[in-house]
């Protein structure tokens, strides 16, 4: 017997197969590399005992002038600050004009005495709400003989829980009405800034909300029994579609949206949609005789009132994306914009905790992003953020008309006069500007450089550089065949930037390179590219890491990461790449150690409920949850309680070399010598054997091994033409660092 001892090369290789991988580890999750050797991840612990209502998007930390430090996290409902352990809601309200920020002035409401605890609210006006949307109610007062009170209603965010018609919505009442229905009363409905999506949909067809076109006084109900996959219906010869009710619906020539399909029809009978045609404007892909099946209770959307309708639309070609923001800083002025909307400041420099009570807004004192004449920024931007050194406000994929939000052009840029944020309109006196870009169909992102902007459409990328006057920036493309597949996959350090393509990793120092990656067709050939504006990018400055959160087929949010070690030195042609899939490490966000001394991030749960902001009759909104990482070794969840942070690695299938050759013989395993560098607790080593390389390996006699720091040997009674080494932790409180593997191995016969 000898003593055989294998070191294997940082990172993951899931290029090759498990044989021809030499020399590489094929597989981790939650394991990192640092001087070359493999160990567990650093663990985390939640910032906060509350958790974030829906799915956090974006995070910025900043400082203010006094030293104060923040976190503004945009989720797909609501914008909020995080400072010194505290949550504050700072979302905008959804009004456009200058100080009233109500809407409905003359509502009234009516309650419920059912089982139901829901009321339902009628608007002077259209509101155009729909479900899902969090409105506040103010200065209420209610019908009589309710039994409810207006402190049930008054300065309380709601969910609308449906949207009957174009002036009635329902709200869920918190308390049930003691008696019968009462209608009547008046408040204020504040509808709170849409900002989008929870997820990336695509393949809707004619969309969700917009049908092709743009929908006003938008009603919806729900289907009275299911609709079969015939003409009729009904599997008979039935003609019309029962809802649960058709008040709101056109009396005539109407038009319906049920999941997929669109239904014309020309008559209403009480709640029944009469004289249909099934599959109107080609929508009908499945099923017969132009129909699709529809069960009981679905959602179906009046249709009917649309501008700019067409034909019906390919799946393939319809992607909606999630709610996104972009932040910045203008000094210590918050700048927040809302994916293809509106941009909006808050000052962190008022005085005291009046700051926190200020919503964000188009009108902050001194601060203003509002539409005045021909001046003010638009109203309609992919992205926002604001140049390092000249104080510019560069609005992407912008309108070309300010204040005129169909005017949206995706290629098209503005930027503001210098040191005016709110100043868009080019003169001979200032520096403000614009620029379309030719490259590609949209701008997918916008960073800052060491010297430059950076801004990449769905093709190309860009430089953005100040030139000074006349010019004010000048615009070089530097890149092709290189876009950005998301607004957050890329991230800058040390004057490089690393993104993640539609097709690769990239990187930009001066020159587009591409990114020799070792786990690519691993993370493509599952990655939905669908959905890529879900990626989140994040920079681990103290592991010298890129990470990348993505979805892959199938995931409605990110499950799977990547890494790119940039910092690790290794003559590997492809780098230092890892993979997981732990649940517990998947981020929607992600900042670095530079505000704060430890990376902060959010993980997200659809199926749990947050508790920041209190909504009333919240459903479906998910719970995210602010983690601060590298903390520890394990999860500490918002309640105190501890999540075992579990990590694996295998390596490689090999043969051992022996005086009879390698592969050629089968190998026996004596005993193996544990190696590592820090061990607190135990790890689990298996020895995993195999005969051939398309057999699938199995555990060798004796495994699995627990490994604690005072192990010496173990015996191991392996045998096989292929060998392979796992190692994993499975406990609290476990920690560990692995070294070389140390093997006592012999020639055991050709069979």
């Amino acid at each position: 017997m000898s003593l055989f001892e294998m070191q294997f090369q940082p990172g993951v290789d899931k290029q090759d197969t498990a044989v021809g991988a030499t020399d590489r580890w094929i597989d981790s999750d939650n394991v990192r590399w640092r001087y070359s050797l493999p160990e567990k991840v650093g663990g985390w612990s939640s910032l906060l005992t509350d958790t974030i209502v829906g799915v956090a998007r974006k995070q910025h930390a900043f400082v203010d002038n006094d030293g104060n430090k923040y976190v503004a996290i945009g989720t797909d409902k609501f914008l909020l600050i995080y400072f010194e352990g505290t949550l504050y809601d700072i979302t905008p309200w959804r009004s456009d004009n200058a100080g009233a920020q109500t809407e409905f002035t003359s509502s009234t409401l009516a309650t419920d005495s059912t089982t139901v605890k829901t009321c339902t609210i009628t608007t002077t006006s259209n509101h155009s709400l729909e479900v899902g949307d969090i409105i506040v109610l103010d200065s209420v007062t209610l019908p009589g003989s309710t039994g409810l009170l207006a402190a049930d209603f008054e300065d309380k965010k709601f969910q609308v829980l449906s949207v009957p018609t174009s002036v009635t919505f329902t709200i869920d009442s918190l308390n049930q009405a003691s008696s019968a229905v009462g209608t009547g009363g008046s408040m204020k409905v504040q509808p709170y800034a849409t900002v989008g999506p929870a997820a990336q949909t695509y393949g809707y067809g004619f969309g969700v909300g917009n049908f092709g076109g743009t929908i006003t006084g938008v009603q919806t109900d729900e289907l009275d029994g299911a609709l079969l996959a015939d003409t009729a219906g009904t599997g008979g010869t039935g003609t019309s579609v029962a809802l649960d009710s058709a008040t709101g619906f056109p009396t005539t020539n109407g038009t319906i949206l049920v999941e997929n399909e669109l239904i014309s029809y020309t008559g209403v009978s009480t709640n029944d949609l009469t004289t249909i045609t099934r599959g109107a404007y080609g929508t009908a892909t499945a099923g017969t005789s132009n129909g699709q099946a529809h069960g009981d209770a679905t959602t179906v959307y009046n249709a009917t009132n649309y501008t700019q309708w067409g034909n019906a639309v390919n799946a393939s070609d319809v992607t909606l994306e999630p709610g996104l923001w972009s932040l910045s800083n203008w000094g210590e002025v918050l700048v927040a914009t809302i994916a293809n909307g509106k941009t909006y400041t808050w000052n962190s420099g008022v005085s005291g905790s009046a700051r926190f009570t200020e919503k964000a807004s188009n009108l902050t004192t001194n601060y203003q992003t509002y539409i005045d004449g021909d001046l003010g920024n638009p109203t309609a931007t992919r992205m926002t953020l604001v140049s390092p050194t000249t104080r510019h406000l560069i609005h992407c994929g912008t309108e070309t008309t300010i204040g005129t939000a169909s005017t949206q052009d995706d290629m098209f840029i503005r930027f503001s006069d210098q040191e005016a944020l709110n100043t868009f309109a080019p003169t001979a006196d200032n520096s403000a500007g614009t620029q379309r870009l030719q490259d590609g169909t949209k701008i997918m992102g916008a960073i800052k450089g060491k010297e430059n902007i950076l801004i990449w459409t769905d093709n190309a990328l860009y430089s953005m550089k100040f030139v000074g006057a006349p010019f004010t920036f000048g615009f070089e493309q530097v890149g092709t065949n290189c876009g950005l597949l998301g607004q957050n996959a890329v991230v800058e350090i040390d004057g490089v930037a690393y993104w993640m393509g539609n097709n690769g990793f990239f990187s930009f120092d001066g020159t587009v390179n591409t990114l020799s990656c070792s786990v690519e067709d691993y993370v493509y050939g599952d990655f939905d590219t669908t959905k890529g504006q879900q990626v989140s990018a994040g920079i681990n400055n103290l592991f010298t890491e890129v990470i990348w959160y993505y979805p892959s087929q199938g995931a409605t949010y990110n499950d799977k990461y990547v890494v790119y070690n940039y910092g690790e030195k290794t003559q590997l042609p492809t780098g230092v790449w890892y993979t997981g899939t732990n649940t517990n490490s998947i981020r929607t966000t992600w900042i670095d150690s530079i505000v704060y001394p430890k990376p902060y991030a959010t993980q997200f749960n659809s199926t749990a409920s947050g508790t920041v902001p209190s909504i009333i009759g919240e459903t479906g909104l998910g719970q995210t949850v602010f983690f601060q990482h590298e903390t520890g070794t394990d999860q500490v969840n918002p309640n105190g309680s501890t999540t075992v942070l579990t990590s694996s690695l295998q390596s490689y299938d090999f043969a051992i070399q022996t005086d009879k050759g390698m592969g050629e013989y089968f190998v026996a395993m004596r005993r193996f010598i544990p190696d590592f560098k820090t061990l607190t607790g135990k790890v689990k080593v298996v020895i995993g054997i195999k005969d051939y390389p398309s057999n699938s390996s199995t555990d060798s006699t004796l495994s699995p091994f627990n490994v604690e720091s005072s192990s010496t040997k173990f015996d191991t009674r392996a045998r096989g033409r292929y060998a392979n080494l796992q190692i994993a932790n499975e406990n609290a409180g476990e920690d560990w660092r692995y070294g070389t593997f140390q093997v006592d191995v012999q020639a055991d016969g050709r069979r």
